[in-house]
């Protein structure tokens, strides 16, 4: 029989207070960077340089984001980033999930075949000018579909999806399949709805990897042409921070004697940062349940 739990003995309160404070001081650290790079984003440059801003702008203006806004390519850049978004997340988690299924199928013999080379490929690739050399040779550069086709499909994300389906009963798919129903319709119809969990974990997963990729534009995409929204934050950064090497550029200076290169870097940080911030509560239930993937129940 198990002992009843006391929460008001001496010791439970003891633990309770050292565990609540352990807790604030824990979210604090993790909170305090991301405050910290807001109220420096929201304060006058000048300003900022001088030090001491810890918990409220001293100095509250907008120009940095207004200098960060005005810019005309940022809302093209933003689509593109956003279409990117959707595009790569899509096909990866449709195409990364139907290889999971081929893996789980346990009347296939290739199964492990399969699953041990995708493995192999976490471990060795060809290498940066190799992959080069055969998205030049596919015709890929400059084009928007080197964003998503080579990240169709994914071995990281194909082992925590078949682990999940791992654990779904296999009685399922076996009445589906007496019952005369094909492979990709039990997929559809009945494993994946179950899936969910899994596979909103792994598109929060592959959206922040998709929204703050910023490489592989400026790799593949030499013209400009399908430019991010982080490539043109990136060139904006740049920009401001040699004007501030020009000191003789005295028109220059003074269109931008408020704004420095940390001030804006807090802006593009809260730019960048802030759409995912906004995006993760609707995915939040379903990825506490994906990340429990494995877990021993009873």
């Amino acid at each position: 029989m198990r002992a009843p739990y006391i929460k008001n003995t001496i010791s439970g309160r003891i633990f309770d207070f050292f565990n609540v404070t352990f807790m604030v001081i824990l979210m604090f650290i993790m909170l305090y960077p991301f405050w910290n790079q807001l109220i420096v984003s929201l304060n006058e440059g000048i300003d900022t340089a001088r030090g001491g801003l810890y918990f409220w702008p001293r100095k509250f203006t907008l120009d940095n984001y207004k200098y960060m806004l005005s810019e005309s390519n940022l809302g093209r850049g933003a689509a593109i980033s956003v279409l990117r978004v959707v595009v790569g997340t899509t096909t990866c988690l449709f195409c990364s999930g139907i290889l999971a299924y081929i893996t789980t199928v346990r009347w296939f013999s290739g199964r492990r075949f399969i699953r041990l080379l995708y493995i192999i490929t976490m471990y060795f690739s060809g290498g940066m000018i190799p992959f080069y050399l055969l998205i030049v040779k596919l015709r890929l550069m400059d084009t928007f579909t080197v964003y998503w086709l080579p990240g169709l499909f994914s071995a990281y994300y194909m082992l925590l999806i078949s682990s999940y389906m791992y654990n779904l009963p296999e009685a399922l798919a076996e009445s589906a399949r007496i019952d005369g129903a094909s492979e990709i319709r039990i997929y559809l119809q009945i494993v994946a709805p179950m899936c969910l969990p899994v596979f909103a974990a792994i598109a929060v997963f592959s959206a922040v990897g998709h929204w703050n990729s910023w490489f592989d534009v400026i790799l593949y995409n030499p013209s400009g042409k399908w430019d991010t929204l982080q490539v043109y934050l990136r060139k904006i950064l740049l920009d401001v921070e040699q004007v501030g090497k020009l000191v003789d550029e005295q028109k220059k200076m003074e269109a931008m004697r408020k704004l420095t290169p940390v001030s804006v870097r807090a802006a593009t940080t809260m730019i960048v940062t802030l759409p995912i911030i906004f995006t993760y509560p609707f995915f939040q239930k379903y990825f506490i349940g994906g990340i429990t993937i494995g877990a021993v129940k009873e």
